[in-house]
């Protein structure tokens, strides 16, 4: 395999194959593993067409263009904007989940140590990761691959120790009625579309490869996605907890619990600081002339890491169930729907508007959009009458 094929794989799972993983386990045990099992096949290949067409929407593009820049180009400044605000709902979203959890975690790792509310943890670890965002992409990139390595070992490890204990019962359960229950946290495990102009960036010298890379990098994340919650939910079944590690910990014992916490650990700090980047670049390059200044760096990485951050805190002073299940459910079902849909008007729209002819061209473009906006439509409605089930009847 060519160097820079590889690299561009690893860097579409480094890009979805983060915190979103340990949500999965949580609701395959509530919808049925199998049930779980099928919206990954699902959603993964619908995920899948959908980056295939973000990757012919950048071969279509001379300049290098990250999701709001190609948005502006193909649907103008409405769409730019449009874009702009669901892009930070889901990426303030997905950094509020990360701030609630790493508390929970750090407060369990440390209890030996010191007896310290999850909440206070929550403000240290976002107070370093706010640090790491406005120190900017060299100090992250030096980290990010060798902690996805790792972070996948660690997964390995923690399948040697579930596989002995694993009650093939717990793996047997199939539920028509919650189909569509594990949609929104499958959906937002999903969610890497920003991988797709790094990859072009990667495989410059030989762009033909992107399809493959992003065919291969989408299938080694399904495939992740259904060995964590096998492994999970094998052994624990219905007493799965919201994050999954800590339900495995008292399943399996403190060596595991203690595995498991540094595998959360890796994941959720790499997704904060990839995200919170992300966030930041989009105030600092995408927002005019309005940062433009000396410290065009600081006022960004305030703007990235400080709103999800109160959001956090408000949230854990509630002391809400299952919050961080909650707000990547509602995340993965509300917001990653409306960006999926206004990638594919993208993706048609650089059909017309193109600049170059791409080295590859996806067969069927038309009806596999509509494909992909009825099923996250469907997905979105089944939310709203679920949430309104709850508040109303």
């Amino acid at each position: 395999m060519k160097k820079e094929l590889f690299l561009a794989i690893a860097t579409l799972v480094g890009f979805v194959v983060g915190a979103g993983v340990l949500g999965l386990p949580y609701v395959f045990s509530r919808s049925g593993f199998i049930t779980g099992v099928l919206n990954v096949i699902l959603i993964g290949l619908a995920v899948m067409v959908l980056n295939l067409m973000l990757g012919e929407i950048n071969l279509r593009t001379k300049k290098s263009h990250q999701l709001v820049g190609c948005a502006e180009k193909y649907l103008g400044k409405k769409g730019k904007k449009i874009m702009m605000l669901f892009l930070l709902l889901g990426w303030y979203g997905a950094m509020i989940a990360y701030t609630i959890k790493m508390g929970e975690f750090l407060s369990v790792l440390l209890e030996p140590l010191f007896l310290l509310d999850p909440i206070y943890y929550s403000i240290i670890f976002a107070m370093v990761g706010g640090i790491f965002i406005y120190k900017g992409l060299g100090v992250i990139k030096k980290c990010e691959f060798s902690m996805i390595i790792i972070t996948l070992l660690i997964m390995v490890v923690i399948g040697i120790f579930c596989l002995p204990n694993i009650n093939p019962n717990n793996l047997q359960i199939f539920n028509l009625k919650q189909f569509l229950f594990p949609f929104g946290v499958v959906l937002f495990a999903f969610g890497g579309a920003g991988a797709i102009p790094e990859m072009k960036e990667i495989l410059k010298k030989d762009k033909k490869l992107l399809k493959k890379a992003i065919i291969i990098g989408t299938s080694i994340s399904m495939l992740i996605y259904i060995l964590f919650p096998l492994f999970v939910v094998g052994v624990t079944g219905n007493s799965t907890t919201d994050g999954a590690i800590i339900g495995l910990g008292n399943a399996l014992g403190p060596r595991v619990l203690l595995i498991g916490i540094l595998f959360g650990l890796l994941t959720m700090s790499t997704s904060f600081l990839v995200v919170g980047l992300a966030i930041k670049e989009i105030f600092k390059f995408d927002c005019g002339n309005k940062f433009k200044c000396k410290i065009n760096d600081l006022i960004p990485s305030l703007l990235a890491c400080v709103v999800p951050f109160i959001i956090a805190i408000i949230i854990m002073f509630l002391k809400i169930d299952n919050a961080f299940y909650k707000v990547i459910d509602i995340n993965g079902a509300f917001i990653y729907p409306i960006t999926s849909i206004l990638f594919v008007l993208m993706f048609w729209k650089s059909r017309e508007k193109g600049e170059r002819k791409p080295e590859y061209v996806l067969k069927y473009g038309k009806l596999m959009g509509w494909i992909i906006i009825l099923l996250f439509l469907a997905g979105f409605i089944n939310e709203l009458i679920r949430i309104s089930n709850m508040f109303f009847f």
